[in-house]
């Protein structure tokens, strides 16, 4: 029995909310027709998500997810969306982009109805205790001892972001198309 009921009730709301933000976040980013409001939508499923990795005592990847993700992707998307062309035509919908929608939704209802089933049919698993402190020197000996490979992977990856987002930016605002 716990000593503090109130606590338990104050950290059950606080995980709550933070994972309703970071749904709600998604939400509107996935689902929105203007590109402010997608990044607006990515902003706050950000800051959902640093919620719940603060809520599991892991502050540095709370403020890495703030910083990385608030502070870069974000940011660059905006700066992209300011640097397109203005007067670009609208694309006509497909009525077909209507039976893909309805397939996605179908799918992913039967991936959650199945994720839901497992996790309900599951027994408890016992408790383990934590792998590291989750310390920033833990994390770092981490990424540069068993998951090196990752680590260098999630680095050719930027590298290419950071070259393809060059190559799109070099013409500029006055390319013809």
């Amino acid at each position: 029995m716990n000593a503090f009921p109130a606590a338990e009730l104050i950290a059950s709301v606080i995980w709550i909310v933070c994972a309703a933000t970071a749904v709600a976040g998604a939400l509107v980013a996935a689902l929105s027709t203007r590109i402010i409001r997608s990044v607006s939508g990515l902003a706050m499923c950000c800051v959902g998500l640093a919620g719940l990795y603060y809520f599991l005592n892991s502050p540095f990847l709370a403020l890495m997810e703030v910083l990385i993700y608030l502070g870069a992707v974000c940011v660059n998307v905006v700066f992209a969306v300011m640097l397109a062309e203005p007067d670009e035509p609208a694309r006509a919908r497909a009525a077909s982009n209507r039976w893909w929608a309805a397939l996605a939704l179908i799918v992913s209802g039967g991936v959650l109805w199945g994720l839901v089933h497992l996790s309900l049919a599951a027994p408890g698993s016992p408790s383990h205790p934590p792998i590291n402190d989750g310390s920033v020197h833990a994390i770092g000996v981490s990424m540069l001892t068993t998951h090196s490979f990752a680590f260098e992977l999630i680095s050719v990856v930027l590298l290419v972001a950071i070259v393809g987002a060059l190559a799109v930016a070099r013409p500029g605002r006055t390319r013809s198309v």
